[in-house]
C-alpha cells in the first residue's frame, strides 16, 4: 500500500514541471500593432501601441441553479489613454486625425461590449479593410 502512494505521489511530481510549461500568461499589458483607416483617407496604417492580453481565472460550475449566474471574466483595459495619428493623404473636407487606445494597465473583469471585442474568434488587430478586393 505504501509503494503504491509514494508511486503515485511520484508521478505527480514527475508531471508537475511538464504541466508548468504549458501554463497560459497571465493578464498583461503587451505591445500589439494595430491597423488605422479612415474614410476619406488613402491607405491603411499600422502603429504600435500597447493592449491587454492574458488569462483570467474563471468558473464553470458543473451544477447549475436555476436562477445563478456563471461570471466569465476576461483580460481588460483597466486605466487607458489615446494616441493620436494624422493620415497623411485625406480628401478635402476629411479630418486626417485618428484616435486610438492605448493600455496603461489591466485586470480581469467582465467583459464590456460598449469598449471592448468580446467576442471568441474576431478580426486581428492589423488586419486592413483595404487589403480586401471586392469585386462588383
Amino acid at each position: 500500500m505504501v509503494c503504491l502512494f509514494l508511486g503515485a505521489s511520484s508521478l505527480i511530481w514527475s508531471l508537475t514541471p511538464a504541466a508548468a510549461a504549458f501554463q497560459l500568461p497571465r493578464c498583461q499589458l503587451i505591445n500589439q500593432t494595430i491597423s488605422l483607416e479612415k474614410k476619406g483617407c488613402s491607405g491603411c496604417h499600422r502603429v504600435e501601441t500597447t493592449i491587454c492580453s492574458g488569462y483570467c481565472t474563471t468558473k464553470d460550475p458543473n451544477r447549475k441553479r436555476l436562477f445563478s449566474k456563471a461570471y466569465q471574466h476576461v483580460c481588460t483595459y483597466g486605466d487607458l489613454h489615446y494616441k493620436t495619428f494624422e493620415f497623411p493623404d485625406c480628401l478635402p473636407g476629411v479630418d486626417p486625425v485618428v484616435s486610438y487606445p492605448v493600455a496603461s494597465s489591466c485586470h480581469c473583469s467582465g467583459c464590456a461590449m460598449a469598449t471592448s471585442d468580446c467576442t471568441f474568434e474576431s478580426l486581428q488587430p492589423d488586419f486592413c479593410m483595404n487589403d480586401i478586393l471586392f469585386y462588383h
